[in-house]
């Protein structure tokens, strides 16, 4: 056996797996998008497997409500990047492999650049614009994307835009669901989240991941798998064997308008505040305006419309910004996401 192949001598002795498999693995190049509760378990066995290199890219940091399902960080690594942590950590339990910290925010002005390095984009994310536009990104690339999501006790995992034997692709999230409210649920921090799901379904990518590689088993493409964590139960989802979108350009999500803590006290008066928070988290402290929860932004469509100014806020800028898209989308005013939430403001 190849020297360097000792660490992989158990996945090696395979039927039908061999030193060649593991040069697929070698040679591989697999971008995460997310460092989060799916990115942290799929680094951890995309990274043991093999893989020749790995890049992070996350531009969030760690805080302690994630501690309970990230599991790559420590509670004395609060407010520390997740990238350049989960690859600091990645880089020690496997020093063989080329491991690429990218501390940025994905964005439409960056996605291309970002996804050409690799050949495969795994998509950890928990929002829903950055999960569309992976999606186009890669069906415009002609890149395979594996696709995880999570929400309380449910997740999901499917293969999007594989090459099929006749040159056509497999279905993508968009043949899924065409539109963005068709895919709206609240986030991890609204809804909550079984933690333990998150290592199942992150280990689920993982494992597609590499069958995608090494070209070993039948992959979760041209269908979706749903798994409930409660009922310990799957099913599959069909959406068919090929695409039935047509992808020509990119989603263009990046006209949100920020406004500083600065600005918005110099004239808060002229302001709508929209606290986008779950009340516990508005009732614990806000800074005034009216509470309408992130999954209930889309259902209060003729009360925003009065209001030609608004400023959406939560605790650190995420989710503002997410709420911001969907008042845009919906319908034509000024909203602002409050630039570093009210952590910032104080």
């Amino acid at each position: 056996m190849h020297p360097d192949y000792s660490r992989y001598s158990c996945q090696i002795t395979l039927p039908e797996f061999g030193e060649l498999t593991q040069e697929r693995l070698q040679q591989a190049r697999v971008l995460i998008v997310g460092a989060g509760g799916l990115g942290c378990p799929a680094a951890q066995y995309i990274a043991a497997a093999g893989v020749g290199t790995l890049g992070i890219a996350d531009h969030d940091v760690i805080s302690v409500s994630n501690l309970h399902r990230q599991i790559l960080y420590k509670a004395s690594e609060v407010g520390e990047q997740k990238a350049a942590i989960a690859c600091k950590v990645l880089q020690e339990q496997n020093p063989d492999i080329i491991i690429v910290n990218h501390t940025v925010k994905v964005s439409t002005n960056n996605v291309v650049d970002l996804i050409q390095q690799y050949d495969i984009v795994l998509d950890c994310t928990d929002n829903f614009a950055t999960r569309y536009l992976l999606n186009d990104a890669c069906v415009l690339a002609g890149m395979p994307l594996i696709h995880g999501a999570i929400y309380q006790y449910e997740g999901h995992v499917a293969v999007w835009n594989t090459l099929n034997e006749d040159g056509t692709r497999t279905p993508n999230y968009r043949d899924l669901f065409p539109n963005v409210n068709a895919a709206q649920v609240p986030n991890c921090t609204e809804g909550g989240v079984f933690p333990t799901l998150a290592g199942i379904i992150g280990t689920m990518m993982a494992n597609e991941t590499i069958k995608y590689i090494t070209r070993a088993g039948t992959l979760l493409t041209g269908k979706m798998l749903v798994f409930d964590a409660l009922a310990m139960q799957s099913r599959i989802i069909k959406t068919g064997t090929v695409t039935k979108t047509q992808i020509n350009q990119l989603p263009d999500f990046s006209d949100i308008k920020t406004i500083s803590h600065q600005d918005l006290k110099k004239n808060i008066e002229q302001y709508l505040l929209v606290d986008v928070r779950t009340f516990a988290e508005h009732e614990t402290s806000n800074i005034g305006g009216v509470h309408i929860p992130l999954n209930e932004i889309a259902s209060i469509e003729p009360f925003l419309k009065e209001h030609q100014n608004i400023v959406v806020y939560c605790t650190s800028g995420r989710r503002s910004e997410e709420a911001a898209r969907l008042i845009k989308l919906q319908f034509n005013t000024s909203v602002y996401s409050l630039e570093g939430g009210i952590k910032r403001w104080r």
